[in-house]
């Protein structure tokens, strides 16, 4: 995207989908993990089943430019973190403002250096996602936060130590965060009202390997006792149930059946039960989930909420899903207010979404017809591929790039189950060749 081009995905749709797939490593906990590796300097650390998506290459340039010596096997999905040797503080703004898990990294750099400098923040536009818990919970525990405008710098020369902490609402990423600064830092720490999801308890597996002293995982209340050190191990990242989710949407949307390697349907919470409603039929054996749709889509009701409610993630897929339900279906986002840019794009290809009082009404069915589109954030984005393989006629998906945030190798993926898709760069008028 540096060079004036832009990714876009290009979709013809109407061919139900059929085959086995391959679920990717997920994304929220590989990102953690990534980040937590920093927090040793002792040998290396590595990581199996990691998605090769934008996110991932984003952490690993960040962790590179603050001296950590990192090697991605990206066919193996393997990653190899030599942290022995970090050589600055800084997150530099031209990595950070185009990843929003910067934050991730701010433990290891006060663990390392005694401070650590954000120099910007970037990631999906989702609306109000304040990042001020994450300084909260690291000033209880003892860093003095200094915000400017373009840039914030967190100093605990002092070092961190034990504290009481808590989360307004129970966000994952602010639960990780403060796991992995509390894990090194002296005494106990509480922290109350936490994330519950898969991902959390990955991560603190992760941690544990590598010697740290947490309890508490998946009840809402988590203690850690501070360690002296840690040492790197090696980790199975679990499977994307987000990834998992948009497949076996994607077999709802065409009425296909679908073989998902590695997915988890325990790992779905509410999402397995609103599917089931609308007519999704599943089967799990072994690491194998069987996803199938056969009759007319029923409408559903869906209300965004942290684990193990329903994921904000996939509430965009549902969305573009429940365009083909017959009726109509109330959507209530609760934790993102930036994912409802994706309705005037299912509209664009003749859907009937309307918002009243942030609730997005889907009536349904409708004809999709392909057309462009935009994608506006990773789940939009994802969103719009389940609508282009659903409807009729040629979907062109710009800003592709956030698509590749999220998920890796899309195209093959996708082209493997029967889906016409295919991958473009596209310089825009006026761009710099």
């Amino acid at each position: 995207m540096t060079d004036g081009t832009e990714t876009r995905y290009r979709i013809r749709g109407g061919t139900p989908l059929n085959g086995t797939v391959f679920i990717q490593g997920a994304k929220n906990a590989a990102l953690k993990m990534i980040a937590a590796s920093l927090l040793t300097g002792k040998g290396r650390t590595v990581l199996r089943n990691v998605p090769p998506i934008e996110d991932v290459r984003r952490a690993v340039e960040l962790a590179e430019a603050i001296g950590a010596l990192v090697e991605f096997h990206e066919p193996e999905r393997t990653l190899v973190v030599d942290a022995s040797s970090l050589t600055s503080p800084v997150l530099p703004a031209e990595i950070a403002r185009r990843f929003r898990g910067s934050v991730l990294f701010v433990p290891a750099l006060l663990h390392r250096f005694g401070e650590a400098v954000i120099e910007g923040v970037g990631g999906c536009n989702l609306g109000n996602r304040n990042l001020d818990f994450h300084y909260r919970g690291f000033a209880r525990l003892g860093a003095t936060v200094d915000e400017g405008d373009t840039v914030i710098r967190i100093t605990a020369h002092d070092g961190l130590r034990g504290a009481h902490l808590y989360l307004d609402t129970p966000s994952h990423t602010g639960t990780e965060n403060l796991i992995m600064a509390a894990s090194l830092a002296p005494g106990q720490t509480i922290i109350d009202n936490t994330a519950q999801e898969p991902e959390v308890l990955d991560v603190i597996a992760f941690l544990s390997k590598m010697g740290a002293d947490i309890s508490g995982g998946g009840t809402g209340f988590i203690t850690v006792n501070g360690v002296s050190d840690l040492a790197a191990v090696e980790h199975t990242v679990m499977p994307d149930r987000i990834d998992a989710g948009v497949f076996a949407m994607a077999a709802a949307a065409t009425g296909g059946e679908l073989n998902l390697v590695g997915a988890n349907l325990d790992h779905f919470g509410v999402v397995r039960w609103k599917l089931e409603q609308m007519g999704v039929e599943f089967g799990q054996q072994g690491a194998v989930l069987s996803v199938r749709r056969e009759k007319p889509l029923r409408p559903i009701n869906v209300i965004t909420s942290p684990y193990p409610g329903y994921a904000t993630d996939l509430q965009s897929p549902i969305m573009a899903v429940a365009t083909l339900s017959d009726g109509a279906s109330y959507i209530r986002e609760t934790i993102f207010d930036g994912r409802y840019t994706l309705v005037q794009e299912l509209n664009k290809m003749g859907a009937k979404v309307e918002l009243d009082n942030n609730v997005a009404i889907v009536h349904g069915p409708s004809d999709l017809r392909g057309c462009p589109v935009v994608a506006h954030d990773l789940r939009g984005g994802a969103a719009l591929i389940l609508a282009g393989l659903a409807a009729e006629g040629e979907t062109v998906i710009s800003n592709g790039y956030y698509i590749d945030r999220g998920h890796a190798s899309v195209v093959e993926r996708f082209s493997s189950l029967g889906a016409d898709i295919a991958l473009e760069e596209h310089t825009p008028a006026g761009a710099a060749a």
